[in-house]
């Protein structure tokens, strides 16, 4: 018999997957490139890169093209965190300061109402301050700028009520109606003001649990009402004496 001969079988290796393979790789290049171009925006090298991108695998209008691309929020510096942190403490520095000013006010408004003085007395919690309003008659005759002895004990007790660890600064500011002044002592409302203003600090200032650095003293005559002059209910309150006291921390801009 004749040998047969063997018959030899070459296989053949499919490598059609290759290309799509190349396409995927090429397709991750782009990704990457545009991700690298995105952390480093140039408008124009972006749009010219879309361009580029767009014909050579869609061969007209694609994704890529945008008409500007986002911006990155640019990260907060160092110096912005000290300016944050800054204005955060002052923050909580003026609600502080302020919850400490009610609790003056809460006193004195418990004083008032103990010894009936509503009519005479009044507090209000500004953006300049606390302000303590005192009517004119309970310290002081009409044209007179000494204080009445018989509210001597008035004035003792808002000196009291003033006794703050730390100590605040505060403003005793006189007030006056329109109604014209001429006498031997005082030769208009201005002069009056100050030195009710003056008479009445001088008072507070027998406290000596009070440092007198603290304090200062105005007048503004009759230039800064609050009520009309034109009834004598309005000039009654235009006529008084202001006691303000100060807050520590300024209010946040």
């Amino acid at each position: 018999m004749g040998k047969r001969k063997k018959k030899h079988e070459h296989e053949h290796i499919d490598e059609s997957w290759l290309i799509p393979y190349a396409d995927l790789l090429t397709l991750l290049l782009a990704l990457f490139i545009v991700l690298f171009a995105a952390s480093n925006v140039d408008v124009k090298k972006f749009e010219a890169m879309s361009q580029v991108f767009n014909e050579i695998f869609t061969g007209g209008t694609g994704v890529m093209e945008y008409q500007s691309p986002v911006e990155p929020t640019p990260a907060p510096t160092v110096d912005d965190e000290i300016q944050q942190e800054k204005e955060s403490n002052q923050e909580a520095a003026y609600k502080q300061d302020q919850e400490e000013l009610k609790e003056i006010q809460s006193k004195i408004n418990h004083y008032i109402e103990v010894n009936k003085l509503d009519a005479q007395f009044a507090t209000d919690l500004t953006s300049e301050g606390l302000l303590i309003t005192i009517r004119d008659n309970v310290l002081f005759a009409s044209g007179s700028a000494t204080v009445d002895p018989r509210y001597l004990n008035v004035a003792g007790e808002v000196s009291r009520l003033l006794e703050m660890d730390p100590p605040r600064n505060v403003i005793i500011s006189g007030h006056t109606d329109n109604v014209p002044i001429s006498t031997a002592e005082f030769g208009s409302n201005w002069e009056l003001s100050v030195m009710r203003a003056v008479n009445f600090m001088k008072i507070l200032m027998e406290n000596k649990n009070l440092d007198p650095k603290w304090f200062s003293a105005k007048g503004f005559g009759e230039y800064k009402p609050t009520a009309t002059n034109d009834t004598s209910e309005g000039r009654a309150k235009n006529r008084r004496v202001e006691v303000l006291v100060l807050p520590r921390v300024a209010a946040p801009e």
